[in-house]
């Protein structure tokens, strides 16, 4: 029998640590089967350069959350047109299998009427086009595999922020592969809402893996909960566990030029060295400014007040705090 556990948060750092406490604390003779929603966020994978998947302006303008999660693989967007599944339990074997865990999915999609295939390594197609990635985390003969369902996502958000701007981002870390992506909702042969499938889906597979329902205790919750703000929630892990790289920020900025950031980021994220290069005008050696940033984490609020006192202006002409920020971020 599986145990079934429905998350009806929409916070991807609260469901992710959720996922982990089941992985790691709850009893391990059990096997657990889990449905759950991510609101407009970007999932990144363990091996993966958060900076080298996302666009960061389209995701800083539009509020998407960015979150690690354990397993390998590429990056993922989620929204509520968009449902996820885990399943945890004992491994069989260090060999990782994903069709084992796909199939009772797929299954209960052809039932109601999407040919859908698992096709590759890790993801199911509908016609061709991909509608759900799956990534698998093992540790201690222990396994998670999670699995996304683009049901009726916003494809067009999607596409903007997996899609990296013209930066330049050398990285060592896992790149994501990009690939024609769909929705199933205009495959069902019943048409309904997001809710609506989840429920469905929920019904055929209660049967299919003659689950039961588990609900957590109040004491569980509260550790799922620690686990969310202790690592989930934390920048360290969402963008500083990221590999060492180097980033080229090329801008033209009206009334000042054109000009080039190069960052050298080490390790936890933090900022080696920078250099500007570019045909602006400035009364004194940008390389203070760069002393500015060395030794501080690439992140929005640090950089911020890292500058908040400095006049800019003074390294490059005509060139305020707020257009600098925005060049690096």
């Amino acid at each position: 029998m599986i145990c079934y556990i429905e998350s009806r948060s929409t916070d991807p750092r609260h469901n992710l640590a959720l996922e982990q406490f089941v992985f790691d604390r709850l009893d391990r003779s059990r096997s657990y089967f889990m449905l759950w929603q991510n609101h407009h966020s970007v999932i990144v994978g363990k091996n993966q350069n958060t900076r080298a998947e996302i666009n960061e302006a389209f995701v800083n303008t539009h509020n998407i959350s960015v979150v690690r999660r354990l397993s390998g693989g590429g990056a993922v967007y989620h929204d509520l047109g968009n449902l996820n599944y885990t399943f945890i339990a004992n491994a069989q074997n260090s060999e990782i299998d994903f069709t084992e865990f796909c199939r009772p999915v797929q299954k209960a999609l052809v039932s109601m009427g999407v040919p859908a295939e698992i096709s590759g390594r890790n993801d199911m197609t509908v016609e061709g086009m991909k509608f759900s990635g799956n990534a698998m985390y093992i540790k201690n003969g222990r396994i998670m595999h999670h699995g996304t369902i683009l049901y009726d996502s916003n494809l067009e958000v999607l596409s903007k922020v997996l899609n990296v701007s013209n930066d330049k981002i050398e990285s060592k870390g896992i790149k994501s592969v990009k690939s024609r992506v769909a929705n199933i909702r205009p495959y069902m042969k019943i048409d309904m809402p997001t809710g609506d499938f989840w429920t469905a889906l929920k019904t055929y597979l209660f049967k299919e893996l003659e689950m039961k329902e588990y609900i957590l205790t109040e004491g569980e919750e509260a550790e799922a909960a620690a686990l969310k703000e202790s690592v989930y929630s934390q920048w360290n892990w969402n963008y500083g566990a990221s590999p060492p790289h180097n980033i080229r920020k090329s801008r033209r900025i009206e009334g000042c030029g054109a000009i080039e950031v190069l960052l050298d980021v080490g390790k936890e994220g933090v900022i080696k060295s920078a250099r500007f290069y570019g045909d602006f005008f400035g009364n004194e050696d940008t390389n203070e400014l760069a002393s500015m940033l060395a030794g501080r984490r690439l992140e929005y609020g640090e950089i911020a007040n890292a500058v908040k006192d400095v006049d800019v202006s003074r390294f490059i002409r005509n060139l305020d705090a707020e257009t600098f920020l925005s060049i690096l971020f």
